[in-house]
């Protein structure tokens, strides 16, 4: 389940859709046939991933303005999203080939 904080989200929300989310903040999750509670072999599965494979490296990198026109145009967070976009294009093997 993803989550979010109200801190998150822009602040040019109205009271009533304020109101409506801080409601749903205190609501408990509905499991149905589509999306089943967890059990716990399941959640055994996951692994925790080591601090040193989760923290990020700052480079630095040129870009042609056009790109950064466009990835700015994604609004505050495009840097995390070129991030994402660069670490799902790096594994596209056909991708790499063609950009060599």
């Amino acid at each position: 389940m993803a989550k979010m904080r109200l801190s998150d989200l822009p602040e040019e929300l109205t009271p009533e859709e304020l109101a409506e989310l801080e409601a749903a903040e205190k609501l408990t999750p509905v499991y149905d046939e589509d999306c089943p509670e967890m059990t716990v072999e399941q959640l055994l599965q996951f692994k925790r991933v080591p601090r040193s494979e989760r923290n990020k490296q700052t480079v630095s990198i040129r870009l042609s303005p056009s790109t950064l026109k466009k990835a700015r145009m994604y609004g505050k967070g495009y840097t995390s999203f070129l991030g994402r976009l660069l670490d799902e294009a790096i594994n596209d093997e056909e991708l790499v080939r063609k950009c060599i």
